[in-house]
């Protein structure tokens, strides 16, 4: 039994086996192939790795920090979930916007589909035509559960200059002391040129780069899988302006019902992970668990 555990245990493609992962009929035939045991079936090895919850079959994804300068950079964006910036608490004029934009979102055209009915499920037809793409930039003021969002062509530059504008020109940011805009590092707002022209073109706004895949950093990122899960899928847009139009109108609707996301994770936090994955033998890149941060990070409660 402890074999086949430590068999369960290795990674199937080491062993020389063609596989990405492994099910308990694969473990059975495998122990029996080594001579580990003269027979062995796949319900045995399921009752024997369940009495240790081991799960081959499963896998859990990994965020490996490849910035150098991770955690100078996540730091204030952590700090500032909390309302904090260089140790100090933020004013009351003062606000965080988390930004981004979800590209590539295509209007598809299908047969009329089937509600649901008792005992039997919404249909959608499989097959559709692609009617073209378009991209979505959102912001959302992370303490004041405020939406904000355009549709463009594309992603770029000036689209991204275009949403920056719509939320600057409106009370209370067009007044605040300060405005920090959190983003990541896409072409639309990369590097210090990117903090430099937001900083001329509007003198209260300040960019704060998440680090380079950090992905989970990014509160707007919660929202965008949000309106994934109730607005596109399925998706049954018959064409780009349909798609735009239910884009910005459950933009609408959540924002009645939206309540600042409860960010519980902090720098501290974020030292305390490091540290722990630092101290185990490997591998030797530091990694975050994407999945257990997420669950302690925040909480949706729509």
């Amino acid at each position: 039994m402890v074999q086949v555990k430590a068999l369960a245990c290795e990674l199937p493609y080491e062993r020389g086996l063609p596989f990405s992962r492994v099910s308990c009929q694969d473990i059975a035939r495998e122990a029996v192939g080594g001579g580990l045991v003269a027979s062995l079936s796949g319900t045995t090895v399921w009752r024997w790795l369940s009495a240790d919850a081991i799960r081959p079959w499963s896998h859990r994804t990994w965020i490996a920090p490849r910035d150098p300068r991770f955690v100078e950079r996540a730091a204030p964006v952590l700090d500032l979930y909390h309302g904090l910036w260089q140790g100090q608490p933020l004013g009351p004029d003062e606000y965080v916007l988390s930004a981004d934009e979800k590209t590539n979102l295509q209007a598809l055209r299908r047969r009329p589909g089937q509600p649901p009915a008792a005992h039997q499920r919404r249909r959608v037809e499989s097959d559709y035509r692609r009617g073209g793409t378009l991209a979505y930039l959102a912001a959302w003021d992370v303490h004041r559960a405020k939406l904000f969002g355009r549709c463009e062509p594309t992603v770029g530059v000036m689209p991204f200059a275009g949403l920056v504008d719509d939320v600057m020109a409106q009370e209370p940011y067009r007044s605040a002391r300060r405005v920090f805009w959190i983003t990541d590092n896409g072409t639309s707002h990369r590097g210090p040129r990117a903090i430099a022209r937001l900083a001329d073109r509007h003198p209260r706004a300040q960019l704060v780069h998440t680090p380079v895949h950090a992905s989970w950093l990014n509160q707007i990122e919660i929202y965008f899988s949000i309106l994934q899960r109730k607005a596109l899928t399925p998706n049954e847009t018959t064409d780009l302006d349909t798609l735009a139009d239910r884009l910005l109108a459950f933009q609408h609707y959540y924002e009645t019902i939206a309540q600042p996301f409860h960010w519980a994770f902090t720098r501290a936090d974020l030292q305390r992970v490091l540290g722990r994955l630092d101290d185990q033998p490997a591998p030797s890149a530091p990694q975050l668990h994407s999945d257990s941060i997420r669950h302690r990070t925040y909480e949706v409660r729509h």
